[in-house]
């Protein structure tokens, strides 16, 4: 696994972690009547999902590359 692989995985875990963190808060405010927190909650869902599609897009773009390596070098 290469640096872009590694990183993209990283990126993706950090975006389910925010998607998650989103929907207690989304939750919280709900229960509570908090329109800022439920606000805040689905903020963050729509940027942990960015974040889960960057990392994904980065370990996808890390295989190609090494890939793309292996073949050139006679690797494969």
């Amino acid at each position: 696994m290469n640096e872009l692989e590694k990183d993209g995985a990283k990126e993706q875990a950090g975006g389910k972690f925010q998607k998650v963190k989103g929907r207690v808060k989304e939750a919280a405010g709900n229960l509570t009547g908090n329109e800022d927190l439920e606000a805040e909650g689905e903020a963050d869902q729509v940027e942990g999902n960015i974040r889960d599609k960057v990392g994904e897009a980065g370990r996808k773009i890390g295989g190609a590359a090494d890939r793309l390596e292996d073949k050139l070098t006679g690797k494969d």
